[in-house]
């Protein structure tokens, strides 16, 4: 998320954490998978169509913001080595224009995973994609309240990731339909000296959530750019949606995400 939001956000923690005021968390159960699926950007894999959607993203503030205009959900699965995940993103205008690693992404549109295995939430991690399939990984050792800074030399070494484009990016003269992010995130990699992460088990959970950023762009010059807001004469403010609401805008309150649990063959559907 922006960093202009996340200087916002963070002014208001103690105060809206003490409220309590964030809507509930979501629930996914994710089932395992025999057969893991190609890791191409298309979603036509077995193991996705046995795999529920989730539901819709909200607004990051929760219920009491308008819908977001845009529909944007994900599927999740996973098997002995990775978690998978998958993401259907509705764009009429598909933009991007980052293509370095571990750049900051989100100043793009984008499509974000955070992940906190063992549910401490202090520790954890990030993951960003733009519609080109640049990736930016990153580790907290400590959550940023707490005076923590991103370790961005973290890298997801057998991380597997691509998008697939319903439409021309960067081509205002049509008009697009969206893209897909396909990811697979092996568990090996999620293992530091300060997370102890394993495969789960049959019926163990994470916190876990999901966001979008999406700037509000018009054509310019063959291509697009970002609107400008009047009053500051700068870029922006970016809409930040996301799969459970944090209550505020601020995706870096692990205790506000949602739960993933997970299910092995063996274990009782949901």
């Amino acid at each position: 998320m922006g960093s202009w939001a996340r200087a916002v956000a963070v002014a208001l923690v103690p105060l809206l954490v003490a409220a309590g005021d964030a809507p509930a968390p979501r629930r996914y159960v994710a089932h395992a998978t025999a057969q893991p699926p190609v890791i191409d950007g298309r979603l036509d894999d077995g193991a996705w169509a046995d795999a529920a959607w989730s539901e819709d993203f909200v607004d990051i503030e929760g219920p009491s913001r308008p819908a977001p205009r845009l529909r944007t959900r994900v599927k999740m699965a996973w098997d002995e080595s990775a978690l998978y995940v998958a993401a259907q993103l509705a764009e009429p205008d598909l933009w991007a224009t980052i293509t370095r690693r571990d750049a900051v992404i989100f100043h793009d549109d984008d499509f974000e995973v955070f992940l906190d295995p063992d549910g401490d939430g202090r520790t954890y991690f990030e993951l960003e994609i733009n519609a080109l399939g640049t990736v930016w990984d990153l580790f907290l050792p400590v959550r940023y309240r707490d005076g923590g800074k991103a370790r961005d030399g973290f890298d997801m070494a057998g991380l597997r990731a691509a998008v697939w484009l319903d439409g021309t990016p960067n081509d205002p003269r049509d008009r697009d339909r969206g893209w897909c992010v396909e990811l697979a995130i092996p568990f090996r990699d999620l293992a530091t000296p300060e997370v102890t992460t394993r495969v789960p088990r049959d019926g163990e959970s994470w916190k876990v959530n999901f966001s979008r950023v999406d700037w509000h762009v018009e054509p310019r010059a063959g291509g697009y750019a970002k609107v400008l807001d009047p009053a500051t004469g700068k870029p922006g403010p970016e809409a930040n949606w996301v799969w459970s609401a944090q209550g505020v805008i601020d995706m870096h309150l692990p205790e506000r995400w949602g739960v993933v649990v997970f299910r092995s063959a063996a274990g009782r559907r949901e």
